[in-house]
């Protein structure tokens, strides 16, 4: 199942980029989860990327493991969920389990790995 962007309305399009802008800012989120377990720093930066990942962790679980805007997302003429514009339909199946394993990790580093002493020059 393809739509092309040609092929979707204004409101397709527009949440195509909204959906795409909120991965992007959750793949930062994770990211610097991970770096601040790394270096073990903590700071307001870190406690909005885990927020901002705790959100959208309840709406994956509100819509058991499923976007729960999928129903709005074909209402608005777009029926292909996110992952299959990228990945194959088997990898895009796989990656909201890997993801939510990835970032099970990364919560338990930030809670488990406690701040180090930071040398200041």
């Amino acid at each position: 199942m393809t739509t092309g962007w040609q092929h979707l309305g204004a409101r397709g399009r527009a949440w195509r980029l909204v959906h795409a802008a909120w991965s992007v800012a959750q793949l930062g989120c994770l990211a610097y989860m991970w770096r601040s377990v790394a270096t073990r720093r903590r700071d307001r930066r870190l406690y909005a990327s885990v927020a901002f990942v705790l959100v959208e962790g309840g709406a994956l679980l509100a819509g058991r493991g499923d976007c729960p805007m999928a129903r709005v997302q074909e209402q608005w003429g777009d029926p292909v969920p996110f992952f299959e514009l990228i990945f194959p339909r088997r990898a895009a199946k796989a990656a909201v389990p890997v993801l939510a394993v990835v970032t099970g990790v990364a919560l338990i580093g930030v809670v488990f790995r406690k701040p180090g002493l930071v040398a200041r020059a």
